[in-house]
């Protein structure tokens, strides 16, 4: 018996995506440049705001006389997310590591036309017109699991 994907928002939006990633980018070598430009653009990202968060707390520190309202983000939860932000740097930097060996990793060209034709398989284009005759039609027999028999 197969398991069914979950059908939940949050995993649909996930399958969304993947098969969008893997649809844009069918090929070994787009897939290695593609997730090293998300690991760097994170790092930068985490570490941009972790540089903010320090600058505020400091600043705090040094005017103490700041007014309630003006700390809308409390001490302590900056000094927290602070501490989790370290460990995801941490964790960005060995996965970053990893990455350096599969990004030397080559593959030839016939190869990489083999990616092409399994991205075609794992995620068509959904907007493919076959895809949507197929769609329709399923849609449409009265046996199909979105219909309801009310009885």
């Amino acid at each position: 018996m197969t398991e069914e994907p979950c059908q939940c928002a949050d995993c649909q939006r996930f399958y969304k995506e993947h098969d969008r990633l893997i649809r844009e980018f069918p090929t070994f070598k787009q897939q290695q440049e593609l997730n090293w430009a998300s690991i760097q653009s994170f790092r930068t990202l985490c570490s941009k705001v972790s540089n903010e968060l320090q600058g505020q707390l400091s600043e705090r520190e040094s005017n103490e006389d700041m007014s309630l309202v003006e700390k809308h983000i409390s001490d302590t939860e900056i000094s927290e997310v602070l501490d989790e932000l370290e460990s995801v740097n941490a964790y960005l930097y060995s996965i970053e590591a990893l990455m350096e060996r599969i990004l030397d990793t080559k593959i030839s060209n016939n190869i990489e036309s083999k990616f092409k034709e399994i991205a075609d398989e794992l995620a068509p284009d959904p907007l493919n017109m076959d895809r949507l005759i197929l769609n329709r039609l399923f849609h449409q027999a009265p046996d199909s699991p979105d219909k309801k028999n009310i009885n």
